[in-house]
């Protein structure tokens, strides 16, 4: 029982098994992730549309529940750039305006991407992790850092965006600037100083908290809104209270796609952080558990009126930076933001929005990495363009759409894959190894005999192309085939009958030239799935033999046969 409770809670078999010697760092690495999460959510608060408050009760619930149902032990959940982006593109134009019908909607949208993601873990589509390439989240996140960081200059310099779209936005850039507000142009440029003055004296203090906190004091000691300088507003601590969303069916079903996109983004780019930093700890994840831990702290967050969250990056490197060994970091440090959010929000309303966008900025620039993409083209020609395709697809058509064409990138590389694979031709080395032939020569081809592996599963849509394949690689062999063995491991995975109903004619058309098809490997299934198509087998159709080296032997056994059978012929016409 108490293994079966393990099994689903991975996260409570590391806290009951927990060492003492693990309780220091841990209390340390809490301190500084919530130091450095506090502003971070704050700020993502206000680039998703929704009072800062909402920010912290994304980070506590989440947080609380992933160290229960996660199997990383450094991973630190809560608000991401890229969600927070996508959040605030779609929700945007639906809430027309309308405060309360915005953050209602944020928080159907992470219900929603948690059901999928629960869903996806009960069917084990765990394997979406490594659906969306590295090329194409590389594109992804760049084209989101991208789009926040311009959507935030109207922060920090004191103006107001009217485009939606960034290139709208860029094409106005003259106009904006001379806009600038001059003190909020200060403040934003105070809050940078002071963020790099404490990254360059003092390394492991959190220097972004520190930048707000300051820019915040100054807001409040010298009155400072009487010059223009916005602030994030009153915010309203306490206990969140849940509240049951009330807008028509037709806005729901507007989510319903991309509350799925935000999912697999979320999940991708939360299974890239926890693979990295298991690795590097010396333990592996489980990504459907991972999938399940992750739908859980969005349904948390929706629960507790927070908006949907993703593996932090930023935060997790902290923990880690700072020795964090468990889960525990995850429940301390929520439990610390949680007394923020309830009893000290107070302070947080002399916040400046330039400080925050100045903050978004710099949480952003992590994201990109222009440098690795422009190396891709280098590396690989063919990723350099899924990068930059992507890329410019958030730019020029918006996070949604680009988000979109990325799981349709994801899709469209891995059917062009399956559809267009590598095949190769095989013999056999001087160790009697069957192996690829190639350039190298260090295998032969088999007198008589002509070895074909396809490099992957065969299904309808490819059934033709390995058929043209093959019969393209026999016609450039000698004569003097008698018998072609296809390697069945590999390409033959499944029934599928438009594949029986090729092999079929293939074995028509060989017959025809007086060469023998063969299968080799995966007899039992084979022969099963010849019997349901009503093909024959053996001497009268396609002959199946359990793997290629029996299939070898068989062939030279009735090689050696018939050569004897034909030295014999002339004694017996002479006699």
């Amino acid at each position: 029982m108490l293994s079966r409770l393990y099994d689903f809670m991975p996260g409570l078999n590391t806290l009951c098994h927990y060492e003492k010697s693990w309780f220091a760092d841990d209390v340390k690495a809490a301190l500084s992730v919530a130091a450095v999460a506090l502003p971070v959510a704050i700020a993502y608060a206000q680039l998703t549309g929704v009072n800062a408050v909402v920010g912290l009760y994304s980070c506590v619930l989440p947080m609380l529940v992933y160290a229960l149902f996660g199997t990383s032990k450094q991973l630190i959940v809560g608000p991401d750039a890229a969600t927070c982006a996508v959040i605030a593109a779609l929700i945007t134009p639906l809430a027309a305006g309308d405060s309360t019908k915005h953050w209602q909607l944020v928080i159907t949208m992470t219900a929603m991407t948690g059901f999928w993601c629960i869903l996806a873990s009960r069917f084990k589509l765990g394997v979406l992790a490594d659906f969306l390439s590295k090329p194409i989240l590389m594109g992804l996140l760049n084209g989101v850092a991208i789009t926040v960081i311009v959507g935030q200059f109207s922060k920090i310099f004191g103006f107001t965006f009217d485009e939606r779209y960034l290139l709208e936005r860029l094409g106005g850039v003259p106009t904006y600037l001379a806009q600038t507000h001059f003190p909020t142009l200060t403040i934003a440029l105070l809050t940078l100083a002071i963020y790099f003055g404490i990254k360059r004296l003092r390394p492991t203090w959190p220097a972004s908290m520190f930048a707000i906190a300051l820019g915040a004091s100054l807001v409040w000691l010298f009155k400072l809104e009487q010059f223009g300088i916005k602030t994030i507003g009153v915010v309203e601590g306490g206990l969140p209270l849940f509240q049951t969303p009330e807008f028509n069916v037709g806005i729901i079903r507007e989510l319903v796609m991309p509350a799925l996109n935000l999912a697999i983004i979320s999940f991708v780019s939360m299974m890239l952080t926890a693979r990295s930093f298991a690795a590097k700890n010396g333990y592996d994840v489980d990504a459907d558990k991972e999938f399940m831990a992750l739908g859980i702290a969005n349904l948390a967050s929706a629960v507790s009126q927070g908006f949907a969250v993703s593996g932090a990056s930023s935060r997790t490197a902290v923990n880690d930076a700072n020795g964090g060994k468990s889960q525990l970091v995850s429940i301390i440090a929520a439990g610390i933001i949680a007394i923020i959010a309830i009893f000290f929000t107070a302070p947080l309303e002399f916040i400046p929005s330039a400080a925050l966008g100045v903050v978004l900025i710099i949480a952003s620039i992590h994201l990109l990495d222009l440098k690795m993409v422009w190396k891709l083209r280098l590396k690989d020609r063919q990723a350099f363009y899924l990068t930059l395709t992507t890329l410019l697809a958030v730019l020029f058509i918006g996070v949604i759409p680009g988000i979109t064409l990325a799981v349709l990138l994801g899709l469209f590389q891995f059917i062009r894959t399956v559809m267009r694979p590598t095949d190769h031709i095989l013999g056999v080395d001087i160790n009697g190894v069957v192996r690829s032939l190639d350039a190298s020569d260090k295998a032969k081809a088999v007198d008589g005999i002509f070895i074909y592996r396809f490099n992957s599963p065969l299904t309808y849509f490819n059934s033709s192309f390995f058929k043209r394949r093959l019969l393209e690689q026999y016609a450039r062999q000698k004569d003097d085939i008698e018998c072609v063995i296809i390697d069945a491991v590999p390409c033959f995975t499944h029934l599928d009958l438009s594949v029986m109903a090729m092999l079929s004619d293939l074995e028509v058309i060989f017959r025809k030239r007086g060469v023998r098809l063969e299968l080799a490997g995966r007899k039992r299934q084979l022969l099963a799935w010849f019997e349901k198509a009503e093909i024959k087998s053996g001497h009268e159709g396609i002959y199946v033999h359990s793997d290629l080296y029996l299939a070898l032997r068989m062939n030279q056994k009735k090689q050696i046969t018939e050569e004897n059978s034909a030295k014999e012929e002339p004694e017996q016409t002479s006699v």
